[in-house]
């Protein structure tokens, strides 16, 4: 029987097929159902018949008649891809697309602009750009800058005076004076470009306004040049990427749009009714010196790990609710004497989300009079593990701010002193060191949350079923998730050591030290992602331990999120394929969905002034407590003497 493995939305599935007449179509569609079955909200459709798709093969990209039968068209096991329509096609293909046919229709183009400066640029305003919400234009105090700085271009091209960039080549080849004839020869991409583009607008490149617009044309219609993501050592600047890009905008090259898909550059540019652009003088040098591949990368991290690491408080509160353990760890006096900001933040968030006098927890007052005297590590030192990551997020983030608005091009044009000079903006130390912080500052999250994991299906230590699950042996329950999640913080481990101690000199010997930002950047991404994923899958194995504590509740915002998670995952009743669920959850937090339930709960306790409670327990020793105790064993030995 011949089957076909089918790529879909990022996922490969094998597809057997008993009747060699069966058609193209028919193959999509059994894709397509296969695909909703693995899914817990049908991949977001109702039925199979309501979606539309084309088929391509995988090798040679050609897209293929839905009428015509899998004997005639495909060879047995070949590979092909199911594109719905709406998706954007997967980015290891770079496919032309024939006349008529719109595989992204519902791409949106932005009616808001963003004014760029060179100056104000933030690090979300950056990754909204990335995602086509805004356009581009350029403030009124950008255009006279970048005016200035072109009008000491001209001068020097004019008086023929020998200027490093601009009347000689680059790197090895500055000591070669280029004639004139020669200078005429001509969603992380969209980043990219729109970093560019306010590294521009500051005024310091050269870069004629003409062309500056030209660039902005291009960006506002979303004609995407094609970017390899290695290559750059890091200095000067990310040039390898960057000249991917100029590529594009002159005409060359491989480019992308909403309106054309992918084909080549100079045919995309026309369908928007936009010309290559034609070089001037440094120019050249204007567009692909800088360490905007780093740094467009490096912001996408930095909003990814904000997101994960305040959503991993709720998930540790929610663990922590499950194995049962105190609060009495996040005692306001206790952080007032240690008072790094992240950890007396965090410490606030957990007592938010735990206060059981403010929302009445039922799984605490449970325990509240138990023998435990102090939790583990993984539970109470939350704030102070979690509280390090936050300010290292804060800490790369200031970073990451003053990189995106600085001039990082070379040389540097001060109009204002009509002069010209070489030096090392271009060099990504900056970014390259703090986005290696970065990561190894936010994989610790990852590494307590996977020893949560081991409490909670732990029966020794979670008082739980084994691997969270009825029937163990027959069922393994979490026990394959949890080595999951084990494999990834490994892995991140690996990724953990620093690019940025590595250089090796390029351009025969005239950049003789690099950053290799572009590979820290790229592995903090990498580690970002593992995070999210353990974390998925703690806040499963939580939600999954609250089945066991029922009817009791826990407090109402982490009531929110067990919720939040019951809407996209199902309990875990006897074993099924469980990558599914942790794609749901992990979605759940890429998209932000568990701190937009708990965060109305977090700031109304502070806005609220609340006082802080502190239940009485056993566990909770007070010379008070003791003198109780000696009064009261005094009125018993009185007692007894009469």
């Amino acid at each position: 029987m011949p089957r076909y493995t089918v790529h879909i939305r990022g996922e490969w599935l094998a597809v057997p097929c008993q009747n060699c007449s069966n058609t193209i179509g028919w193959l999509g569609k059994e894709a397509v159902r296969r695909y909703m079955k693995n899914k817990p909200d049908n991949g977001g459709f109702t039925s199979v018949e309501e979606v539309k798709f084309y088929v391509r093969r995988c090798k040679g990209l050609g897209l293929l008649d839905l009428d015509d039968t899998v004997e005639d068209a495909l060879e047995d096991n070949e590979f092909v891809e199911v594109v719905i329509e709406g998706d954007i096609m997967s980015p290891d293909f770079i496919p032309s697309q024939p006349e008529g046919v719109h595989l992204y229709s519902k791409y949106r183009e932005p009616e808001q602009y963003i004014s760029l400066d060179g100056n104000s640029l933030t690090t979300e305003d950056l990754v909204n750009l990335g995602k086509g919400l805004y356009k581009i234009k350029l403030t009124p105090e950008a255009e006279v800058k970048v005016k200035q700085s072109r009008e000491v271009i001209e001068r020097i091209v004019k008086e023929q005076t020998v200027v490093y960039g601009i009347t000689t080549g680059f790197g090895k080849f500055a000591r070669t004076v280029i004639p004139n004839s020669s200078e005429k020869c001509p969603e992380r991409s969209r980043m990219l470009l729109a970093l560019r583009i306010n590294v521009l607008a500051k005024g310091y490149s050269g870069i004629s306004l003409e062309t500056l617009q030209q660039v902005i044309e291009a960006f506002n219609a979303s004609c995407l040049p094609y970017i390899p993501e290695k290559g750059t050592v890091g200095a000067s600047g990310d040039l390898a990427p960057l000249s991917h890009l100029a590529l594009g905008l002159i005409g060359e090259g491989k480019m992308w749009s909403p309106k054309s898909g992918w084909a080549d550059a100079k045919y995309v540019l026309e369908a928007h009714g936009l010309k290559p652009i034609k070089l001037k003088p440094k120019e050249g040098l204007a567009l692909i010196n800088g360490t905007q591949m780093i740094t467009s990368l490096g912001c996408e991290a930095v909003e990814r790990a904000s997101a994960i690491a305040r959503q991993a408080d709720i998930v540790a509160a929610l663990t922590l609710e499950v194995l049962k353990g105190t609060t009495r760890a996040f005692d306001t006096d206790i952080h007032a004497v240690r008072p790094h900001r992240g950890q007396t933040e965090v410490a606030f968030r957990f007592r938010s989300l735990l206060d059981s006098d403010h929302h009445p927890s039922e799984i605490a007052e449970s325990h509240r009079f138990c023998d435990r005297v102090q939790d583990a590590y993984t539970m109470r030192c939350c704030p102070q593990v979690h509280g390090v990551v936050n300010d290292t997020i804060t800490f790369v983030k200031d970073i990451m701010l003053t990189e995106i608005n600085s001039a990082t091009d070379n040389p540097m044009v001060f109009a204002q002193r009509a002069e010209i000079i070489s030096g090392g903006n271009f060099h990504g130390e900056y970014p390259a060191k703090a986005l290696d912080y970065l990561a190894i500052g936010v994989h610790e999250l990852a590494a307590i949350s996977e020893r949560r994991i081991e409490r909670l299906c732990n029966p020794s230590l979670s008082e739980l079923p084994a691997f969270l699950v009825t029937e163990g042996g027959l069922n393994s329950g979490f026990m394959i998730a949890h080595c999951t999640a084990a494999a990834l913080v490994s892995e991140n481990k690996a990724l953990c050591h620093p690019s940025s101690v590595d250089s090796l000199s390029t351009s025969a010997a005239t950049e003789d030290h690099v950053s290799m930002g572009g590979w820290a950047a790229r592995k903090a991404l990498r580690v970002i992602e593992h995070v999210e994923q353990v974390l998925a899958i703690e806040l499963l194995a939580a939600c999954q331990g609250i089945e066991f504590l029922r009817p009791l509740r826990t407090t109402t915002p982490l009531e929110k999120v067990y919720d939040l998670v019951r809407s996209v995952v199902r309990p875990w009743m006897k074993d099924r394929f469980m990558a599914p669920d942790i794609e749901a959850v992990h979605r759940l937090l890429v998209e932000q969905k568990v701190w937009e339930v708990a965060e109305p709960y977090i700031e109304k306790y502070r806005r609220e002034h609340i006082p802080e409670s502190r239940p009485v327990s056993p566990t909770a020793f007070t010379l008070r407590s003791l003198a109780v105790n000696m009064c009261v064993n005094h009125d018993h030995s009185h007692q007894n003497e009469l």
